[in-house]
């Protein structure tokens, strides 16, 4: 049994909702699925955020939309956090979190793609580059 915790200060009273996490898991797979469809037949993107945030820094006049994802990935998991009052954890300070994101970051360079791209997008346009 998972032990929830109580609202918090800015969850939205009317709309707090305690789940079991796998269906949480569920309606979460449920979203990004929908989402990448949305943005590979909407605009022909793959939704792979490691390449959205490069192309996002090297050429932002005409990144609106990588822009828009990005922040929409922020505030969108920040809404939900509060919304169904999803339990948290602190595992690191602000500096670590930075160089964990660096090396994460060097590491989809090397990899050329990170799991968003390649695990999400790629398996199910059923590319072997992805497998």
């Amino acid at each position: 049994m998972v032990n929830y915790p109580a609202a918090a200060l800015f969850t939205f009273s009317f709309f707090v909702v305690y789940m079991h996490p796998y269906l949480q898991s569920f309606i979460g797979g449920l979203l990004v699925g929908t989402a990448v469809w949305i943005l590979l037949m909407g605009i022909g993107r793959v939704a792979g955020v490691s390449g959205i945030a490069s192309e996002a820094i090297a050429s932002p006049r005409t990144s609106l939309w990588r822009f828009a994802f990005l922040l929409g990935l922020i505030i969108g998991g920040a809404f939900f956090v509060k919304a169904f009052a999803i339990p948290t954890a602190n595992v690191a300070s602000g500096a670590w979190l930075i160089v964990a994101g660096l090396l994460v970051g060097f590491g989809t360079v090397l990899a050329g793609g990170c799991t968003s791209g390649h695990g999400v997008c790629g398996l199910g346009r059923r590319s072997a580059r992805s497998l």
